[in-house]
C-alpha cells in the first residue's frame, strides 16, 4: 500500500508554489491523494490550475488555485491570506516555484541574472518566511501533525553540481542549499522543520528536449546511474514523505532524488 493511500496528511493544509504543471503539480497532486488540502499558487496558466483542482476534487481530495508572483511580497501576502482565510491556517510550505533563463555566462544579462535570482532564491525567502509566521502564530497542532509546520524547498542536483551555461540557476540553487540550513538551524527548536528536495532529470516541460527522442535521451542516461529519467511523481512521493510525521526527526536535510546523478557516474571505471 502506497504511502499516498494511507492519508498520511490526513486534515492538513498545504500551499505548493509553482503548483501548475509539472513537479509542482505531481506534489499538489500526491499531497492531496495523501489527505491533505492543497493550494496550488500558479504565475499565468489559470486553466493548467483550475483543472488539476478539479482533478484533485473528482479523486475525492479539495484544492484550490491561487494566483500569485513568488518575486513579490506584496503577492506572496496575499497568497497567505488567501490561504489562512479559506482553511484557518497552514501545515505544509512547499516551494517549488523556478525559472531558468540560460544563457553563456559572457552573453548573459542583469537582467537575467535577476530575473532568476528573485524567483528561485527570493521567491522561497518570502514564502517560507510567510510560512513561519503562521506556524509559530499557531503552533503545533498535535491532532495534525508533530510539528508546527513543514517547509521543503525545492532545489535542484545543481546546488552542488556546477552547470556552465546556466550559473545564475545554479547560483539560485547553490544558494538555496545553505538557505534551507541556516532556517533549519534557526527555527529547529520552535517545531517547524525545513529540508529540501533536490531532483536530478525528471521529464518535465522545461526540460524536454533532454529527453523527448530517443537519441537525447540516450546521451541523458549517461548522466544516470540508475538508468531511467525520474517521472514528477517520484517528487511527488518523495515531498509526501518529508511532510509526515514518518520524517519527523529529519531537519536541514536534503533528499537527492536523481538516480544517482551526484555519484559522478564518470568515475564508475577508470577515474
Amino acid at each position: 500500500m502506497s504511502q499516498t493511500s494511507l492519508k498520511v496528511l490526513q486534515g492538513q493544509r498545504a500551499l505548493v508554489t509553482g503548483g501548475s504543471s509539472g513537479i509542482g503539480a505531481a506534489i499538489a497532486h500526491a499531497m492531496a491523494m495523501a489527505g491533505a488540502k492543497v493550494a496550488i499558487n500558479y504565475l499565468s496558466d489559470n486553466s493548467a490550475a483550475q483543472s488539476l483542482v478539479n482533478e484533485i476534487s473528482a479523486a475525492g481530495g479539495e484544492a484550490l488555485a491561487i494566483q500569485a508572483d513568488v518575486s513579490q511580497e506584496s503577492s506572496v501576502e496575499a497568497m497567505f491570506q488567501t490561504v489562512i482565510e479559506t482553511w484557518g491556517s497552514l501545515d505544509i510550505m512547499v516551494a517549488n516555484a523556478g525559472i531558468q533563463q540560460d544563457a553563456p555566462f559572457m552573453e548573459m544579462t542583469l537582467e537575467q541574472w535577476n530575473n532568476v535570482l528573485a524567483v528561485n532564491l527570493t521567491g522561497q525567502f518570502l514564502c517560507a518566511r510567510a510560512a513561519v509566521r503562521e506556524f509559530l502564530r499557531r503552533g503545533v497542532a498535535s491532532e495534525l501533525s508533530c510539528a508546527a509546520g513543514k517547509i521543503i524547498c525545492m532545489s535542484s542536483v545543481h546546488d552542488i553540481i556546477p552547470w556552465a551555461g546556466h550559473v545564475n540557476y545554479a547560483a539560485s540553487k547553490g544558494g538555496l542549499l545553505m538557505f534551507m540550513k541556516s532556517l533549519a538551524q534557526e527555527v529547529a527548536h520552535q517545531k517547524i522543520r525545513v529540508n529540501g528536495i533536490s531532483p536530478g532529470a525528471i521529464r518535465t516541460p522545461i526540460n524536454r528536449a533532454a529527453w523527448e527522442t530517443p537519441e537525447a535521451e540516450a546521451e541523458l542516461l549517461e548522466l544516470i546511474p540508475y538508468k531511467r529519467v525520474g517521472d514528477p511523481v517520484d517528487i511527488g512521493r518523495a515531498a509526501v514523505w518529508l511532510a509526515s510525521d514518518a520524517s519527523d526527526y529529519i531537519t536541514g536535510t536534503t533528499l537527492y532524488v536523481d538516480g544517482g546523478m551526484t555519484l559522478y557516474p564518470g568515475f564508475r571505471e577508470g577515474g
